[in-house]
């Protein structure tokens, strides 16, 4: 074989290597539109609706905030600090009977308290944090969004009690992670069932359609 042949038989190999760490490349980084719809499920379906149908910006955003946000390793949190959110959260659900517009607007703060504790940015630089978050709970952060507004709007008591449902999925998330010290001492009103976390029991009317949610605030707007 001449040595022509041989130098262009070594540029494929080259190229079809080359190529392949590129597919591999996207893959493990989301890349590509199925991937990116794959990893990020509603919250995909969502952005490209944000950019009217452009399938190719909504990916071009989506793919940014993989490689901001997709190297983060969520901090755990100790027994203790995830007992004391778990304990706030279920008054938070609580204070809604009376309050809703302060209930959303202190479940907003727990939120973003809960995402900097386990090590997404701070709540202060909000779409940022949203952004971290959607990376790692696509299925889930649109109840934050939705909390967030209702904090800062003036939604009716009906369309507030319904971010919180939507938020709680989110703080459940959060919170049910495996603790630092997990081996210690664990929370006796939680669960390890997540569907079954302490915000859930101690307010049972909040999941279904009936029961108390009839209560409104002054000025809710319901």
């Amino acid at each position: 074989m001449s040595a022509v042949w041989i130098i262009a038989l070594i540029a494929v190999v080259v190229l079809v290597v080359a190529a392949a760490a590129v597919v591999v490349f996207r893959q493990r980084r989301g890349g590509g539109g199925h991937g990116l719809k794959r990893r990020f499920g509603p919250e995909y379906d969502r952005v490209v609706a944000r950019h009217d149908g452009d399938t190719k910006a909504a990916e071009r955003e989506l793919s940014e905030r993989v490689k901001r946000h997709g190297a983060l390793e969520p901090r755990p949190l100790t027994a203790e600090t995830r007992e004391q959110y778990v304990a706030h959260w279920a008054g938070v659900q609580e204070q809604f009977v009376d309050s809703p517009q302060r209930a959303v607007a202190e479940a907003d703060r727990l939120l973003a308290r809960l995402a900097a504790d386990r090590g997404f940015p701070e709540g202060s630089q909000y779409d940022e944090q949203v952004a971290a978050l959607s990376v790692h709970h696509p299925e889930h952060v649109g109840g934050y969004r939705e909390v967030h507004l209702a904090a800062h709007g003036e939604g009716s008591t009906e369309q507030m009690r319904a971010a919180m449902i939507e938020a709680r999925e989110l703080f459940e998330d959060l919170v049910t992670a495996k603790p630092a010290d997990s081996g210690k001492h664990r929370p006796q009103h939680a669960s390890h069932d997540r569907t079954r976390v302490g915000p859930t029991r101690a307010a049972p009317w909040f999941a279904g359609s009936g029961g108390r949610h009839h209560h409104h605030a002054k000025g809710s707007g319901a």
